[in-house]
């Protein structure tokens, strides 16, 4: 099959199965990339995150992880929703990023990209290829980047401008090629409100943030006690942060996106407990049974439920 008809219908399909985006990039190294990500493990900013060091060849390069890759095809889908909108407008308690609110999307990215590569195989023939979602050392902002799915905004997230920063991304390797797309171009401008709207000073500098001192990083991959510089920082926030995407005007036009099960759940939004600090195991994991808050543990998020408490003044 041309890659011309490939590209058209492994999009196509990916937008069948519910994904809002598809873009194709050429597989190789990410000289540039690698670079400044040499630099920012040099200067520490990954904090406890360890594994960021690891398989550093395999971050940079695709074909270290698929052999023979040729071609990067990522896809993204919206999570912004009226319903989240509608809670974060009254709500004045601890909060949850949006992102997590609903199943966790490794798992709906997962189910739909098996899907997707499966359907590549039926059409096009003998494919090698593997899927991720956040699971293995790929650099997935920056395929995006390539596959013409947006531009790196001055907080570090994907921007674009149908969706702004409000999706998640994932990403197929495979030795297929394509007709690869055209980057985007950077339309922040010289709009600062993600550097000034962030607490901790993350966000050092346009385009560089400082991973140990970011909300979400404090508040799920920090394991120790939180150094008391940031506890009364972290506002309302116990599991991630929305910040530096609340204020970006992008996320003012971004469009709704439409896969339910990455709405905001009801007992998400309405626990049945008075204080979030107050729940029990078996309540934490019922409440967030398949969730990525599952991800933090629950003696952290109680920990981090109290201190958000603390902070927002609701005990």
């Amino acid at each position: 099959m041309d890659p011309i008809t490939a590209t058209h219908k492994i999009r196509n399909k990916a937008i069948e199965l519910g994904f809002d985006r598809c873009g194709f990039a050429q597989a190789g190294p990410l000289d540039e990339e690698a670079a400044r990500l040499e630099e920012w493990l040099n200067r520490n900013m990954h904090g406890s995150m360890g594994w960021m060091e690891r398989n550093f060849d395999k971050r940079i390069d695709p074909t270290k992880l698929v052999p023979g890759a040729k071609s990067v095809v990522s896809v993204l889908a919206g999570y912004r929703f009226k319903e989240n909108e509608e809670f974060d407008s009254t709500y004045e308690g601890p909060k949850i990023a949006k992102y997590a609110r609903g199943r966790d999307y490794h798992k709906v990215f997962k189910g739909k990209l098996k899907k997707l590569f499966q359907y590549t195989k039926e059409t096009i023939g003998d494919v090698n290829g593997r899927i991720f979602v956040d699971s293995a050392p790929v650099m997935d902002k920056a395929w995006a980047v390539k596959a013409g799915l947006g531009w790196i905004g001055k907080n570090s997230n994907l921007l674009n401008k149908t969706h702004g920063s409000w999706f998640l991304i994932g990403e197929m390797i495979i030795d297929v090629p394509f007709v690869y797309d055209a980057p985007e171009t950077d339309h922040c401008g010289t709009c600062t409100r993600c550097i000034d709207a962030c607490p901790t000073d993350a966000i050092h500098q346009p385009y560089r943030v400082d991973g140990s001192k970011c909300i979400s990083y404090l508040t799920i991959e920090l394991k120790e006690k939180m150094p008391d510089e940031f506890q009364n920082k972290t506002g309302e926030w116990m599991f991630g942060c929305d910040i530096c995407q609340d204020v970006c005007p992008w996320n003012r036009k971004a469009e709704y996106g439409h896969i339910d099960d990455l709405k905001p759940r009801k007992k998400v939004l309405q626990p049945d407990t008075p204080q979030w600090s107050d729940i029990t195991e078996e309540q934490f994991n019922r409440i967030f049974e398949g969730s990525p808050v599952r991800r933090a543990k629950y003696p952290l998020f109680v920990h981090n439920a109290a201190l958000a408490e603390k902070n927002s003044g609701s005990i």
